[in-house]
């Protein structure tokens, strides 16, 4: 990716970075060490940084109070085929994450295959594939956030499956939470 400098110059990009506030960062390790499959590069009291190579990303968890979520929706990681989701899915469910499939969804005017994943302050991560993109608009699209039970909730993997109600949106259902 190349972004402009202050004269019009090139600047190459390194990678993107997104900082996360987390109610608990020990909690939130546990979870992005899994997410990620890697250390992070440094660990303070109240923040974490992940420097994730695939997808280039510096990561950080930073400790906050807060309640409720956000304006964020949710994040995601786009990948370049059906295999890659069913790959990075796989890895998720050899570390204790419990993915939820979403396989030939439209979604955001776009036919998609992914499999999400929920952090233990609801953030949630998609990995997808975009199979057709450009669909007509046909319905308002809130992706994430759409199953009302998690495993926590539940108390199995097998539960939150079966028992998880997700919105009639384009989008459903969303992601679970880390195995405990």
């Amino acid at each position: 990716m190349m972004i402009n400098g202050t004269q019009n110059q090139p600047v190459q990009a390194l990678k993107a970075h997104l900082a996360l506030n987390v109610s608990n960062v020990e909690q939130s390790l546990e979870f992005y060490r899994k997410l990620w499959g890697i250390e992070p590069s440094k660990v303070r009291t109240g923040y974490a940084k992940f420097d994730v190579q695939n997808p280039p990303l510096n990561l950080t968890i930073n400790q906050a109070g807060f309640t409720g979520r956000g304006a964020l929706s949710h994040l995601g990681i786009q990948v370049a085929s059906t295999e890659d989701v069913y790959a990075v899915r796989e890895r998720w469910i050899q570390v204790g994450l419990l993915p939820r499939d979403e396989m030939q969804t439209s979604c955001c005017y776009a036919l998609q295959d992914k499999a999400w994943v929920r952090d233990p302050d609801g953030n949630e991560w998609e990995v997808f594939v975009v199979l057709k993109d450009h669909l007509a608009e046909t319905a308002s699209c809130e992706c994430g956030d759409k199953v009302t039970s998690s495993p926590a909730e539940t108390g199995s993997r097998e539960a939150s499956a079966s028992s998880a109600t997700p919105d009639a949106s384009c989008c459903s259902p969303a992601p679970v939470g880390i195995a405990r």
